[in-house]
């Protein structure tokens, strides 16, 4: 009985941490793109007519 428990959290565990490090890498990627169009925003306004 305790064998199964240990696998069962084993596999928890691994899981957690594999979407923890997507997560991760999907949030850096997100808000390295957000910066780069932010940048791009600010520096062309000057060409926007409204």
């Amino acid at each position: 009985m305790n064998e199964k428990i240990y696998k069962t959290m084993s596999r928890i565990g691994v899981a957690n941490l594999a979407v923890g490090i997507v997560t991760l890498t999907t949030g850096i990627a997100a808000g390295t793109i957000m910066i780069i169009t932010g940048a791009r925003l600010l520096k062309r306004k000057e060409d926007i007519t409204i």
